[in-house]
């Protein structure tokens, strides 16, 4: 796994500035629908969704990232920095490499990462960040949904309000900051409160040019 790991960190190491990928940030609260709508965003062509908590929800328990990872979000903590970049690195240079996910015509949806000012920056010389989608959405309406959607899934982490209310804390403290990393000219607030087809025609109006740009340049 380590050596996987180092193996992927070289590859970025020499990534030619210009060829970073082209990535949107789904940015929000827990509850705010990131998640569901980063998955209706991965079927529409030329968009590929990457959730970081599925990347790492899928991890092999028996590694050293697994074993890692559920150390720390069995405690309701995050996983520290350094081993998430590195894993969701190797990941999509793997879907990149396996012809799952190609960066010269899609748009990388990123659900979930970065979520902290730090990981930010050790993402800068990976990600090239064309928009930030900030799906805003009233703190208790989100502990709402986050209960709803425990019972729904089986998720019974998101049914415990003291879980819930350390996830927002965590929330407000750690990467709500984010959005003073980024320059103002790339992020766009959207009422997450919205039905969610509503929330996606506002996230397509914006995505849409975008992809028209690429497009337009790969024909060029």
């Amino acid at each position: 796994m380590t050596d996987a790991i180092d193996a992927v960190n070289v590859l970025f190491a020499n990534m030619d500035p210009s060829q970073r990928y082209k990535a949107v940030l789904l940015f929000g609260a827990p509850g705010s629908g990131k998640g569901t709508q980063g998955k209706i965003l991965g079927s529409v062509p030329g968009f590929y969704h990457s959730s970081t908590g599925d990347i790492f929800r899928s991890l092999d328990l028996q590694s050293e990232a697994g074993r890692l990872f559920w150390e720390y979000a069995g405690k309701g903590q995050l996983v520290p920095d350094d081993i998430v970049i590195r894993v969701w690195k190797q990941f999509i240079k793997g879907m990149e490499l396996t012809n799952n996910f190609f960066p010269e015509t899609q748009i990388l949806v990123l659900d979930g990462l970065p979520r902290n000012v730090q990981q930010a920056r050790l993402l800068e010389d990976t990600i090239d960040v064309w928009k930030v989608i900030h799906l805003k959405a009233d703190m208790k309406k989100m502990v709402e949904r986050l209960r709803r959607r425990a019972l729904r899934e089986n998720r019974f982490d998101d049914a415990n309000d003291a879980v819930i209310q350390r996830r927002l804390e965590v929330y407000e403290r750690e990467t709500r900051p984010i959005l003073e990393f980024y320059s103002p000219e790339k992020i766009v607030s959207i009422d997450a409160m919205k039905s969610q087809i509503r929330v996606l025609t506002e996230i397509l109006d914006i995505l849409t040019p975008l992809k028209d740009k690429i497009d337009q340049s790969s024909v060029a």
